[in-house]
Formats: structure tokens, sequence, C-alpha cells
């Protein structure tokens, strides 16, 4: 994985530090570098005006006390206020309150009269409590005033391992260093910190080696490593066979998952459909191939074949025992399967029949009501997201504007580049139509998924208003293009 994608829980971050330090970093010198930081990207915003900064006891605090004196030596009017008595901080936080030469107020809301800016130097990412008393009274008139927020590590009141809101009110801009954390990416935390800043204090990537990261933000330096590649010397089968599973009388998701699955590259893509169903599909499909079902040794005929290299089954399959036996029958080849919707909730009765059936490569594509009938629903997102890849033995892609991609391993991904309008009916079928055209040409389950939900969000975003789910497919070339032009391959 790439080091540079690498998200740190906040136990890692201090790690981080500490390791930072006993290399000959001083914690002063860190604290410095990060006030001047955030001052840095206060300045490049910006035009100077009136200022309020607002410090919280702890080293968050004392990162604020250092970009008051910046912004106060570029000639920023800037009045500072401090939760608690200036001499109850301590360590580096205590110096550099000390290197401060102005007045200090008591934080509270009176201390926001007249400012253009607020920055929130409060509390950080370790936070583990709601915010209350004057805290709480202090940001929640800030949001009232108009005035830009600047956070500091991350707006004060979000728990920095999952995004929890504990009274946090919205920053127009966050400033963090070295690493984000997963409460800057996950919901609610994500859209509450605004602008995302990281900025380099002084902390080696070296420290990474010690720290080993297991979570990291979705980006193509992830997977493009091994995404799959065409050669002169291939064919249509070389690139892949998909299969899929299409339900009746629903069609059309099955009919956007093909053609997803087409466009992310598979050299042939085939539809298993009953009988009753073939006019449907075929009149509707040219490229895609569509295989009628009329007899139930069909379906095991296509499962023989070996060059078929990745099935899916779920969108419009129906919830029923025949979904179930062919998500086991697909399963049984030991060859890559995907599993989506309905397949999942098929299993609703007995989730652990579905679980000792996964022995190959197995990616699963829930949204929030799919995980919670087959996996226990309690904890953060990236927790239980990662508890379902382990128990299950597959790759598990929690769906949502924060999707989680998690591997049995324990490794996680978090994507954010989703849009708003994903949000709209059929987008799933058309996600697991991708990844399913991504291990059809072999790539590993846990990096096919991720560039398959990367994938995705940028196909979405490249569209803009009014996008359709059948939109979706045909919006991947263009957005492979980019891809190959920004990164290569």
């Amino acid at each position: 994985m790439n080091p540079r994608s690498a998200i740190l829980t906040v136990r890692q971050m201090g790690e981080a530090d500490r390791l930072t330090i006993a290399a000959g970093t001083s914690g002063q010198a860190l604290m410095e570098n990060a006030g001047a930081a955030v001052a840095h990207a206060i300045l490049a915003r910006h035009r100077p005006g009136p200022v309020t900064i607002l410090c919280g006891p702890g080293n968050n605090g004392g990162d604020g006390f250092v970009a008051a004196r910046h912004l106060a030596e570029a000639g920023w009017p800037v009045r500072l206020a401090l939760l608690g008595a200036r001499d109850h901080l301590k360590g580096e936080a205590r110096y550099h309150a000390a290197q401060w030469r102005g007045d200090v107020s008591p934080l509270a809301p009176a201390a926001l009269d007249g400012a253009a800016l607020i920055v929130d130097a409060i509390f950080g990412a370790g936070l583990s409590r709601a915010l209350s008393g004057p805290a709480a009274e202090t940001l929640a008139a800030a949001a009232q005033t108009g005035a830009p927020i600047v956070a500091i590590d991350i707006p004060s009141g979000i728990m920095g391992d999952t995004g929890e809101s504990l009274g946090a009110v919205a920053a127009a801009l966050t400033v963090t260093y070295f690493r984000k954390t997963p409460g800057h990416l996950l919901l609610p935390g994500r859209p509450l910190c605004g602008e995302i800043v990281v900025a380099n204090i002084g902390t080696p990537d070296s420290v990474l080696d010690t720290i080993s990261p297991d979570t990291f933000e979705n980006a193509p330096s992830l997977w493009l490593p091994q995404f799959p590649q065409r050669t002169d010397a291939g064919n249509k089968y070389t690139s892949g066979h998909a299969l899929i599973s299409g339900g009746y009388p629903m069609t059309g998701a099955a009919r956007m998952a093909a053609r997803a699955a087409a466009r992310a590259g598979a050299g042939l893509t085939t539809i298993a459909v009953p009988q009753a169903a073939l006019p449907v599909y075929a009149t509707a499909l040219t490229s895609i191939m569509v295989h009628p079902l009329a007899a139930p040794a069909d379906l095991a005929y296509l499962l023989a074949d070996h060059r078929v290299t990745a099935f899916l089954i779920g969108p419009g399959a129906g919830v029923s025992e025949e979904t179930r036996s062919r998500a086991l029958a697909m399963l049984a080849t030991t060859r890559a399967t995907l599993l989506d919707a309905d397949a999942i909730t098929s299993f609703q009765a007995n989730p652990a029949a579905l679980f000792s059936a996964i022995s190959g490569p197995c990616v699963m594509t829930p949204h929030e009501g799919e995980f919670k009938r087959v996996f226990d629903p309690k904890g953060d997102k990236l927790l239980r997201t990662r508890a379902a890849a382990r128990l299950s033995g597959a790759v598990i892609v929690l769906k949502g504007a924060d999707t989680v991609i998690a591997a049995p391993d324990g490794n996680a991904i978090i994507n954010a580049n989703a849009p708003p309008t994903l949000a709209t009916a059929g987008a799933g079928d058309v996600l697991s139509g991708i990844i399913l055209g991504l291990l059809a040409q072999n790539m590993p389950p846990f990096l096919a998924a991720a560039a398959g939900v990367w994938l995705h969000g940028a196909a979405a975003a490249a569209f803009g208003p009014g996008l359709l789910a059948e939109d979706l497919p045909d919006l991947l070339p263009g957005v492979l293009r980019e891809l190959i032009h920004r990164h290569g391959g």
C-alpha cells in the first residue's frame, strides 16, 4: 500500500510524534511547525482582518498560540481566548503560550465580537466526550457569526477514529498534520471539516515503517500498479469472462451491471436469465451475451466453463431460495464471486451458511440495510466493516458517501470521492458491475473493490447534476482515459 495514502488513528498519530521526537526533532519544534502551518494556510486564503483564536488546555491550544503569534507578526489584529487558566498549561503548550505577548481572554462567546475569522484550536482528534460548557457555547456562537472557521487538527467535537460528532460545528478549512485520521473521511465528520490541508511539520515518512498503518484513503496510487492492462497478444478471453445471474421481472439492475462490467474491461460478459426473460434482455443488449436458463442443469453447465473468470449474483435477483442456491453454486467454483443486494439478503436466516461457503476470492457490496441483515451492526463504520470481512472471509464494501472497503486480513480503505448525485436508484448495481469487470481480469479482490469504488465516484463526478445510474457505464471510458493520462499505464 502507498504510504502517502495512509490514514492514522489517534494513537498512531501520537506514536508518530513520539518517534519523530526520539529521532531528534523536539516537541517544541513540532508545535512551532504546526502552528506556523495553520497561519500559512490562513494567510494563503484570507486577507488580513480581525481574527479570534479559541485555544484549549492541551496541545491543540498550544498550536493555536503559535498560529496567533505568526498572524500577529503578519499584521493581523489577533484576539486569543483560552479555556481554563494559562498557568495550567503543560509541556510544549505552556512554552509556546509564554511566547505570546498579547492579552488572553476567557473562552466565551464575547471573545468573538468583531471577528472576521475564527480559529478553533480547542480540542483535537483525541476528544472522547461531548462538548459542554464554555467550549460548546462559544463554538455554537461562532457558527452563528457567519465568519469562516478554521479548525486545527479537526473541528472540536469530532472523534478522530470514528468521525462521530459530539457537538462539532462546521469549519471552512481544517489544517491537520502528517496524515489524516479516519474522522477526516468518515461521516458525519468529513463535511464538517470543509477543505482539508495536510501540512508537513517535520514528521518523516519513515515512522510509518514502525507504525505499519492498515487504513488508507482510496486513491489510484493504491491499486493502479495492479490495474488490468491490455496487451497486443491478448484476446477476449485473456481479458476475462464475467457471468451475471439476471433476475426477472426486475431486469434493469443486471443489465446495468453487465454494461458496467464490459466497460470496466471484461473481454466477454454474459447474463444467464430465466427463459421467460430472454426477449427482454436480448432486445436491450447487443455486445452483452444472453444465455437462457431453460433447465436447472443449464446454470451448472455455465459454471463448469473455466473460461468464465468471475461471477455476480444479486442485482434484481429477488430474495429467494433459488438466489441462495445459485450463490452457493458460484462460490463452490472457488472462482471470483461478487454478492450484492438480494444475494446477501437471501442468507439473512443463516449467515453462517454463507460464510462457510466462501473459500475463494469473494466480494460483498452491501448497503447499510443489507449489512445489518447478515452482520453485526454495532460499532463505527470502520470497525464493523473490518469485523465483517474477518468473519466472512470476503472483501466487504460497505457502501455510502463514505464507503469503506475492508479485507479479511484487517486492511481497510475509506473512499471520499463519491458525489451526492450517486444517491440514485441503480447506482449500486453499476458499482457491482465495475468491480465484477475488474475481478474477471484477475485483479486482486481488495484492490478491484477499491478501484471500482473510486471509478464509480469519478464517473459520477464527471457527469454532474441530473445523473442517472444508466449514465455511469458510458462515463467509464472517459474516466479511464484521464486516469491513464495522469498516472500512466
